[in-house]
């Protein structure tokens, strides 16, 4: 997601108030990264997340006059994203905690330098792992690591988000990273034994 200025996005929502097709579009080029990491990451059904990234920006654009500049159009959006999410599960009775792994990266989809087919099986292997680990936490643990190391949003961003003080977002950041650590830490020595 690139940085937005308040000038750009007051000119962007009145492009597409202005009904203008191409204005919207890239809004959700823009956006698109920001509410698939938070869909998926919150909605373990796959086939319901397609629908419901649709179903958030049809809520962007729905209300997209009620946007009063007063935090970033990506927190805006993404709080429309993460309460669409929480309200299909909560519909669903979807539990907290899930093992699911089909958001694991292919070989193909993991960034960085060329290499050797046994440092390519590593990274995807600890790539597979986080992914498991982090799907297994609570909802709130795993969207503030999604946004804040996925989507690099800053804490006061993320609290705007989720409804959250500031203080309960580092408090639960903290939490989820200990968390994740302790979960790899004993799988790792487990297979070690």
């Amino acid at each position: 997601m690139q940085s937005e200025s308040t000038t750009e996005s007051r000119r962007l929502i009145e492009r597409i108030n202005g009904d203008d097709q191409k204005a919207f579009r890239s809004l959700i080029e823009s956006y698109q990264r920001l509410v698939v990491h938070i869909v998926f990451r919150l909605v373990p059904n796959a086939a319901d997340r397609e629908d419901l990234c649709q179903d958030v920006f049809l809520k962007v654009y729905q209300n997209l006059n009620s946007f009063r500049h007063e935090s970033k159009l990506s927190t805006w959006i993404a709080k429309i994203a993460y309460n669409t999410c929480i309200n299909h599960l909560q519909k669903k009775k979807v539990p907290l905690f899930d093992d699911r792994s089909s958001d694991v990266q292919s070989l193909e989809e993991i960034p960085g330098d060329p290499m050797l087919p046994d440092g390519l099986t590593e990274k995807s292997d600890i790539a597979h792992r986080l992914q498991l680990e982090i799907g297994r936490m609570s909802l709130q643990y795993r969207t503030i690591l999604t946004l804040y190391h996925l989507d690099e949003i800053s804490y006061a961003e993320i609290g705007k988000i989720m409804n959250l003080p500031e203080g309960t977002v580092k408090s639960h950041l903290f939490r989820a990273r200990k968390q994740l650590r302790n979960r790899l830490m004993s799988k790792y020595r487990k297979e070690e034994l």
